[in-house]
């Protein structure tokens, strides 16, 4: 290891490093024999500072060249390129003596434990043509290799660096998005074991992604479930979900407090196909019970809390109900997130997210998921698989990445809700609030049970009509005016406006949404900023 820090300081003064035209080292594992290397390398001329640029040049297919042993110990960039090469210049002279290179590449294959292959490992580079994986690659001059059956530009702008095989990455720290739309078997058998289900492949992007396989495996953890289907959004989570498992001529219960596009969806297009649906409030059990006694209910579907009013249904209590009738629960936990609450272990059979909301958590990706037991969510993926409304890999990329610090986001979303619903609880400019985390809240014991935070949606009343709360939300500088919610920006709607604007007034008061009320879904801003804000939009009406 000291002569490798000498060989290093002495890099480090003479030589700067240069892959592909960059300004940085390349993170290349070292190569199999200096002679190889020597074909693959070229250092610049002199430059006008009078030092040596080396300039990096790896042909595409260089890493498969590299035995698993040196791709193993050649963590070490530095050591990865000196050991790569022994330098020459056949445009120039290097910098360094034949006794320097010399003694850097014996000095770092000594520190990095490397040895050159042996015969069946990984790869050979000799007379030119390296037997690569599935093939062979052709050298055609010095920094040039493509495959030897491919002879045209154009083929090969196709093909190199893929079809002979590629480099999986695995250790990356985050997940590689894989933007394919359908996935090659290297023969027919390989077709047939994986049709005859002798082994487990991807077949086309409809069916599955690595990138959305990773999203799906975090949020099955989670809830602690079998498994987890992501698909385009919260919406077609919903509608595939209620196809896939209510049949023709079957009845759904539901609550009445719910996502308005849901509503719509259960109330004029599941009549087309003869499912008719019971609506009962989330507090009446008696209805859910007489709903099960006169039907044959297929699915009993709500959310909890519930949109916009936070509304909480004991889901114990739902699930051995509906269990005794042999109907499947299903609980949207979007306003819960599956940090605050554990549909599965409460009972339920189902979890649904739209997980655009506190799943992503940054208000730039649409997606909807469904968690349950593997025989329930097969049936709604093999529906899935035909209906289409697949995922994005790039938008399962986003998940993925917004989850990592959804604990983080929940947190201080959940304090900064609580606390800033009891201030406006106490504000005589505000008529009413609804966060299950109050105790005035009608399921206030239910989610105290059930849940381990309330969330960061607050919904209140102002004292006034639509003008006076119109004020108020544009008098409001930090949060948007907005739909959605759950993201790390603060965001307000006024229900009526936003979600009920085609409704008649009364028309709207049937379903609870008076002029007055407004939708604050809490960001991960700080809270004496938002309060402050809200307290001064509340003196201006």
């Amino acid at each position: 290891m000291a002569a490798l820090s000498s060989t290093s300081a002495t890099l480090s003064s003479r030589v700067s490093f240069h892959c592909g035209g960059g300004s940085h080292t390349s993170s290349s594992s070292s190569t199999n024999n200096n002679n190889t290397a020597n074909n693959i390398l070229r250092p610049t001329k002199q430059s006008s500072f009078g030092m040596s640029s080396l300039i990096l040049r790896f042909p595409p297919n260089f890493v498969r060249q590299l035995s698993n042993k040196a791709r193993r110990n050649c963590s070490n960039i530095g050591v990865a390129q000196i050991v790569a090469a022994s330098w020459s210049d056949k445009q120039g002279q290097s910098s360094f003596s034949a006794a320097e290179s010399k003694a850097l590449n014996a000095s770092a294959s000594a520190a990095a434990g490397i040895t050159a292959p042996q015969t069946g490992e990984d790869a050979s580079c000799e007379n030119g043509t390296v037997n690569g994986i599935n093939g062979s690659v052709q050298k055609i001059d010095d920094n040039v290799y493509r495959p030897a059956f491919l002879k045209d530009d154009g083929s090969i702008a196709i093909h190199a660096g893929e079809r002979l095989g590629r480099g999986i990455v695995t250790d990356a720290i985050t997940t590689p998005v894989v933007n394919t739309s359908a996935y090659f078997f290297k023969k027919t058998a390989d077709l047939l074991d994986f049709k005859e289900k002798r082994a487990i492949s991807f077949e086309y992007g409809r069916y599955g992604n690595p990138t959305t396989v990773v999203a799906e495996e975090k949020i099955s953890a989670l809830e602690g479930a079998e498994s987890t289907l992501l698909l385009a959004s919260g919406m077609c989570a919903s509608i595939v979900m209620m196809l896939a498992l209510v049949p023709e001529g079957g009845h759904i219960i539901t609550t009445t407090d719910c996502y308005r596009k849901t509503r719509i969806f259960i109330e004029t297009v599941l009549p087309k196909m003869g499912i008719t649906a019971t609506v009962i409030d989330p507090a009446d059990y008696a209805g859910l019970e007489a709903a099960l006694v006169n039907h044959k209910v297929s699915l009993f579907f709500t959310e909890s809390p519930t949109n916009p009013f936070l509304r909480c249904v004991d889901i114990e209590l739902v699930s051995k109900l509906c269990h005794a009738h042999g109907a499947v629960v299903c609980i949207d936990g979007t306003f819960a997130t599956p940090l605050n609450q554990k549909a599965l272990a409460l009972g339920a059979d189902i979890v649904l997210h739209s997980a655009t909301k506190y799943i992503g958590g940054h208000n730039d990706v649409l997606a909807g998921c469904v968690s349950g037991s593997m025989e329930i969510v097969s049936q709604i993926r093999n529906l899935h698989h035909v209906l289409g409304g697949a995922l994005n890999p790039n938008a399962a990329y986003l998940i993925i990445r917004g989850m990592k610090t959804l604990k983080l986001r929940v947190q201080q979303q959940n304090s900064t809700a609580q606390r800033m619903a009891e201030v406006l609880e106490a504000h005589p400019k505000v008529k009413h609030v609804y966060y299950p985390g109050l105790k005035s809240h009608p399921e206030h014991h239910i989610a105290k049970k059930q849940m381990i935070g309330y969330g960061g949606v607050v919904s209140f009343e102002v004292n006034g009509d639509l003008e006076t709360t119109i004020k108020f939300v544009d008098s409001l500088k930090i949060p948007y005016i907005a739909p959605s919610f759950g993201g790390v920006e603060s965001i307000v709607d006024q229900p009526a406006i936003m979600s009920y604007w085609d409704l008649s007034q009364s028309e709207r008061a049937k379903y609870g949404i008076m002029d007055n009320l407004v939708r604050f879904s809490f960001g991960v801003e700080d809270f004496e900023d938002l309060k402050a804000d809200v307290l001064q939009a509340l003196e201006a009406i």
